[in-house]
């Protein structure tokens, strides 16, 4: 359950951090999700079971942060890639 809780806040985390990167709504989402949901299940693992109000809230919370930093961190090195072209390796120019 945990981990499904991670891949929800992950989900809502990637698309508001990916708002501003440009790489689009299903790539933010599958970020998001995959970062989430890695950390739901993380945190299962790692407590016991049975959720109370504040585990609940912690378990979106941190499945968003993360979701959202790994959106960020794809968006820098799509952005990183870019598409300039050096100089001197571009079209051949004829004099």
């Amino acid at each position: 359950m945990e981990w499904l809780l991670g891949l929800l806040g992950g989900l809502v985390g990637g698309n508001l951090a990916g708002a501003r990167t440009g790489v689009g709504i299903g790539a933010n989402s599958v970020a998001g999700a995959v970062g989430g949901g890695v950390t739901g299940a993380i945190i299962q693992a790692a407590t016991s079971g049975g959720l109370d109000f504040g585990q609940i809230i912690g378990q979106v919370g941190a499945g968003g942060a993360v979701g959202a930093v790994l959106t960020a961190l794809i968006g820098l090195m799509r952005r990183g890639r870019g598409t300039t072209v050096p100089q001197g390796h571009g079209r051949a120019m004829s004099h």
